[in-house]
């Protein structure tokens, strides 16, 4: 499965699959424990895939950064647990990401990021790397635009 069926829900806790969508939403099961629930198109919802963490030079994908993790920790969970205090939550990051942006990624937002990882460890969700639909469809988009402009 891919960071883009996985979703966070404002107010909820954890990781949520992406079921299907609604005409007045969509429905989604929590990774913690099945529930399905359905939410609202008003709610607050990032897809993983969409999220970046900032950096002193460039918003780096939270895929990558997911990879780093994984690179670091061997393929397994995080030596870190998301209760962690502050400072001990910001000595991983910055192991994991030496270059991040301390004014603008919160002791919270790590807290996610490492929580996040370990959900979609324990779910056996450990692909990473870009999608390979995504790449197939930039390329299927690609060619067609140069089909048109041939004509």
């Amino acid at each position: 499965m891919s960071l883009e069926k996985i979703l966070a829900i404002g107010g909820k806790p954890g990781l949520f699959k992406l079921i299907t969508q609604t005409r007045a939403g969509f429905v989604a099961e929590s990774l913690l424990d099945g529930k399905k629930v359905s939410v609202g198109l008003r709610s607050n919802v990032s897809v993983l895939s969409e999220i970046a963490i900032y950096t002193l030079e460039e918003e780096l994908p939270l895929r990558q950064v997911f990879l780093n993790i994984q690179v670091k920790e061997k393929g397994g969970k995080t030596s870190v647990g998301h209760k962690a205090d502050k400072l001990e939550l910001e000595e991983y990051f910055f192991e994991v990401l030496p270059n991040y942006d301390e004014d603008r990624v919160y002791a919270s937002d790590i807290k996610k990021v490492i929580q996040w990882y370990n959900i979609l460890h324990e779910q056996g969700i450990t692909d990473f790397t870009e999608d390979s639909d995504s790449k197939n469809d930039k390329a299927n988009d690609e060619a067609s635009k140069s089909d048109d402009s041939e004509e």
